[in-house]
């Protein structure tokens, strides 16, 4: 595999639909399940596909890490998953999927934030602030230590939605969006210039994000 310009060039064929990626995601994706794809786009098992399923496939990959959509796990899977890390949220999993539901915000990415922020509740700030995201103090917030404080974590749920819809899909939060995948986000929202490994937390919600969908509770 190489990268030419915006082009990725994988197994000889041209896949314009994959420029703009950001470092790294590539060896994500072919570490994923569709890994076996990256190592032959056109073969899947002993059958040669042509190129425009083979892009079709390719996008709904990475179309994954949208963070608009409906539901891609269950209040009751939530539940569960806050109940094996015992967080002190364990319960809260049906508001938590509601209020995503309310904002058109799938809330497995709320989930996956929620457990590299804090460990759900469990360590840093966000284990006094009852706060999902750790999000930084502003004009018109009870705040504690920099960051915005909740007495409730439902409260802390829906400012974090408002924040990633009103924020970054609609854009308000930075030039640099709107933004509406886990790529564009997470740049903005955890910059490297504060000492965060972008990448890092990129693959971290990723992959926790496809533990749940595909049934999983501990990452």
């Amino acid at each position: 595999m190489k990268r030419v310009g915006c082009v990725v060039v994988l197994g000889g064929v041209v896949l314009v639909l994959l420029c703009n990626l950001a470092p790294g995601l590539v060896q994500q994706l072919q570490a994923s399940p569709m890994g076996t794809l990256f190592a032959n786009p056109l073969k899947v098992g002993n059958v040669q596909q042509p190129i425009v399923q083979v892009q079709q496939r390719v996008q709904a990959l990475l179309g994954e890490d949208n963070v608009l959509g409906s539901p891609s796990i269950a209040a009751d899977l939530i539940d569960r998953v806050l109940s094996a890390y015992g967080s002190p949220a364990a319960g809260t999993g049906q508001s938590l999927y509601d209020l995503g539901v309310a904002s058109g915000i799938d809330p497995v990415w709320a989930l996956a934030f929620f457990l590299h922020e804090d460990s759900f509740g469990k360590t840093g700030i966000g284990a006094a602030n009852h706060s999902l995201g750790n999000i930084r103090c502003s004009a018109g917030y009870s705040c504690q230590d920099g960051f915005r404080s909740y007495a409730t974590w439902e409260a802390s749920y829906q400012d974090w939605y408002a924040l990633i819809l009103n924020g970054y899909v609609k854009g308000s939060v930075s030039s640099a969006c709107p933004c509406t995948t886990i790529e564009q986000i997470i740049p903005v929202y955890a910059p490297s210039s504060d000492g965060n490994d972008v990448q890092g937390y990129i693959a971290a919600l990723v992959q926790a994000a496809h533990t749940w969908r595909a049934g999983g509770i501990v990452v």
